[in-house]
This record gives structure tokens, C-alpha cells and sequence, in this order.
């Protein structure tokens, strides 16, 4: 068996200002000096494994999953704020969600609601300022709120109240993000009553969302939306959700949703930017096969180069930079042992960019999913994950993106100063900034 080399806890309070701030930089150093697994200390008696090896993440994710779980990091830390829906909760809870709400996010549904999501789209981008420079990262992150929030409750005279949980939301995760990279913070925050008024915030956001719900059930009319499947959906015994288990999904749903989409599609529309060339194949590629009268899920058929795009994208700066799990019993794996509790930082990052597997790993060349390559690419490719808990709304986002990129192509060409883009690695890879210039065509 082969032994963990090991990064000190001291190597880590001497970086501490650097992880704070951005730990990818930390965890490249350490890839390129230990290997593709190796072990951190984070305290007395307890340490991290990070690994980029594809046998184990596909172990961990897919061949032995059940072996493993979700780490206290989400399903405690994590859920105190955004309850216990798909994304935090673990065993036969999560089993029983998944099953109930699977069904919604079904292809055929989803195509009930492209319309409603392409509508929303159009209203969001009427907010764009032509021959301007722009940061397009706040604005996609508006859009793919208001996207979720429609195909949720599908009307739209509730930005005041989405503006609110989307503040929510994403000072809630700044403060999660703060207890993850500064454990030994914590008494301070909790003694200084930071953590109180965060789960202060996430109350208002239950009964924010509690007011919307008890709204549309007081219509007593039906809605072909996510909410309308939500509240009919039931488990195998017959119930309904709990008011509060459907509370805690929204809120995930809106958590999840929107802010990986936004992600995704900022770093997507940076490097459309970036490569004119591409940016054009993309364009006619829309204009030979995107109709008005077509029904949208047979013109999002005839895309293969926009998405494309936007997988390539979703491998360079993927959304869900690291997923970590727990082992639930003492396991060997590509000749590790790990002990049970061990907790395994898998770092989708790297992986995407491991030069073992990705030829010019840091090249932006869409050409690697087209249809004859796209297979090879599963072992070393988890945009949204793998396994039973892969991402439920993966095939929502992948729609939701593609009609953005065609409504944003269809009428602008986009340019960028920027050689590169600066990250801000928090729950999700998010950009600091991009900054796109829109030209009308």
C-alpha cells in the first residue's frame, strides 16, 4: 500500500491569508509537489485527503458509493442554512426526496417550461447596454435567478422578494465560506454572534418563501411549473412534502440553480469573447437552425457547437470545483487505505485539467465533446457530478444556457481586453469580475 505524503498544519497557518482568499493557487502547489493524492493536516488529529486521481473519484462517486457519504461540511454547515433538501441530506431522506422530485426535472416536463424560461431570459437580457463595457457576472447571476424563480412560480411580479432571498443567499454563503477556511475562528464567530444573525437571514428566507406558496395555493388554480409539480408530488406511500421539506427544496433549488448556472455562463461567455473565431461558428450554427416557429427543445437539438462550448467551459472553470465525501467504513482504494471518517476532497478542478488525460489541458478547444470524442471524456469529466447524486437539474441548466448564449449571439457580438479572469473559488467557482464589451450586430 502506498503512504499519504503529507502537507503540515503548520505549511497551512502559513498560507492561512492565502486560502482565505483563493486555496486553489495552495492546492496546485501542493498537486505538483505530493502527486495526485495526498493528505493535509488541519488540526490535532485531524486531516483532508485532496485528491485528482480519476480511479478514485470514480470509486468514491459511482463503484462504491454507497461506501461513502456527504460530509458534515454540507450536511451540517452547509444545511444549517439552507436546510435539509437533496443537496445536504444523506440516507433513506435523501432517497425519498430524490424519488419524489426526480419526476419534475424529467426531459418531458422540462420542455413544458422552456418557454417560460426563454421569456425570462429575453426580459433579463432588455436590461443589456448596447456598444457598452459591461460585468456580465452580477447580470447572468440576475438572470439565472429570475430563470429559477419563473419556472418556479412562474409569474414575475416578485423581483423585490427574489432580490431579497438572492442577497440572502449569497451573504449567507460568504459567512459559510469564512467558518470552512477559518475553523479555528469559529468560538469567535459564534461568541461574536455573527453565525445568530446569519440563521437570523435564512429565517426571513423560509418565511419569504413560506408567503409565496401560501399565495399560490390561496389561487386554488393549477400552474405548469416546478412549484405545481413539487406540491402534487408525493412519496410512495401516498403523503405530500412537509410545508418545511418544501420550503428547505426551494431554497436549495434556488441556491443551487441559479448561482452554478450564472457561473457557468459568465466563464462561457468569457471565452466565447476570448476566441472570435469560435464565437462566429457559433453564431451560424444559431442562425442556420433557430427559428421562431420551431418548438425550443428541437432547435436546442440542432446545437451541437454551442453546447459544446459551454462543456468545454464547464471543464476549464467547473462550478462544483470540489466535492468531498466521507468514508463510511475502512476501504482501500488505487492501493490507498483511508479509514473509516476519512474525509476526501476530490478537486474536479484539477482533474479537468490533469495534462494525463486532457491534451493542452488550458487551451479552450470545444472540438473535445463533439460526438466522437465525447465518450472518452467520462472518467475524467464531472461538471455536475456522478453517481446517484448526480446533479438533478443538470439537463434545466444545460437548456437554460444554451438559450442564453443564443438569445445573447443572436443579437451581439462580444469582445474582452481581459487575457485572463480572476477567480473567486467560494461554495462554487465564481469570476471576480467579467468584463464583456456588446456590440450590436
Amino acid at each position: 500500500m502506498r503512504e499519504l505524503k503529507t502537507v503540515s498544519q503548520l505549511e497551512v497557518l502559513r498560507n492561512r491569508k492565502r486560502i482565505l482568499a483563493n486555496p486553489l493557487p495552495f492546492h496546485s502547489e501542493n498537486f505538483k509537489k505530493y502527486g495526485d493524492t495526498f493528505r493535509v493536516k488541519v488540526g490535532p488529529g485531524k486531516a483532508i485527503v485532496f485528491t485528482k486521481d480519476p480511479e478514485i473519484v470514480q470509486q468514491v462517486l459511482q463503484k462504491q458509493q454507497k461506501k461513502f457519504q456527504k460530509s458534515p461540511l454540507q450536511t451540517k454547515d452547509l444545511a444549517k442554512y439552507i436546510g435539509h433538501g437533496l443537496l445536504t441530506a444523506e440516507g433513506e431522506h435523501w432517497r425519498a426526496q430524490r424519488r419524489m422530485i426526480q419526476p419534475a426535472f424529467h426531459r418531458k416536463k422540462l420542455a413544458g417550461l422552456l418557454g417560460t424560461m426563454q421569456l425570462a431570459i429575453k426580459e433579463e437580457l432588455q436590461r443589456f447596454e448596447a456598444d457598452k463595457t459591461l460585468d456580465v457576472f452580477p447580470l447572468m447571476g440576475d438572470l439565472a435567478f429570475q430563470v429559477v424563480a419563473r419556472a418556479l412560480f412562474s409569474h414575475s411580479d416578485i423581483r423585490d422578494k427574489m432580490s431579497r432571498l438572492q442577497y440572502i443567499t449569497e451573504t449567507n454563503q460568504k459567512m459559510l465560506i469564512r467558518e470552512m477556511r477559518q475553523p479555528y475562528l469559529v468560538w469567535w464567530f459564534k461568541l461574536s454572534g455573527q453565525i445568530n444573525k446569519h440563521l437570523k437571514y435564512s429565517e426571513d428566507s423560509r418565511k419569504l418563501l413560506n408567503e409565496i406558496i401560501e399565495e399560490r395555493i390561496g389561487l386554488e388554480r393549477e400552474k405548469d411549473d416546478l412549484l405545481d409539480m413539487l406540491l402534487k408530488a408525493t412519496y410512495e406511500d401516498g403523503t405530500h412534502m412537509a410545508r418545511q421539506q418544501l420550503i428547505d427544496e426551494v431554497l436549495i433549488l434556488f441556491t443551487a440553480g441559479h448561482e452554478t448556472t450564472a457561473n457557468a455562463l459568465s466563464f462561457t461567455l468569457f471565452l466565447l469573447a476570448r476566441h472570435p473565431e469560435i464565437q462566429e461558428k457559433v453564431y451560424r450554427e444559431i442562425q442556420e437552425n433557430v427559428r421562431p416557429d420551431m418548438d425550443i427543445l428541437e432547435w436546442i437539438s440542432k446545437l451541437p457547437l454551442t453546447q459544446q462550448c459551454i462543456e468545454e467551459a464547464m471543464r476549464l472553470y467547473p462550478p462544483v470545483y470540489v466535492i468531498d465525501r466521507m468514508a463510511r467504513e475502512d476501504i482501500s482504494i488505487a492501493d490507498y487505505d483511508f479509514s473509516k471518517g476519512t474525509l476526501l476532497i476530490m478537486s474536479v478542478y484539477e482533474l479537468h485539467r490533469h495534462s494525463d488525460f486532457w491534451i493542452d489541458p488550458e487551451s479552450f478547444n470545444p472540438g473535445r465533446f463533439s460526438k466522437e470524442h465525447k465518450k472518452k471524456m467520462g472518467p475524467y469529466y464531472y461538471p455536475f457530478g456522478a453517481g446517484p447524486r448526480m446533479c438533478i437539474g443538470n439537463s434545466f441548466a444545460i437548456y437554460e444556457m444554451i438559450m442564453t448564449v443564443v438569445e445573447i449571439l443572436s443579437t451581439y457580438t462580444i469582445s474582452s481586453m481581459s487575457p485572463t479572469i480572476e477567480l473567486n473559488p467560494l461554495i462554487s467557482l465564481k469570476p471576480k469580475e467579467v468584463r464583456l464589451n456588446f456590440q450590436e450586430r
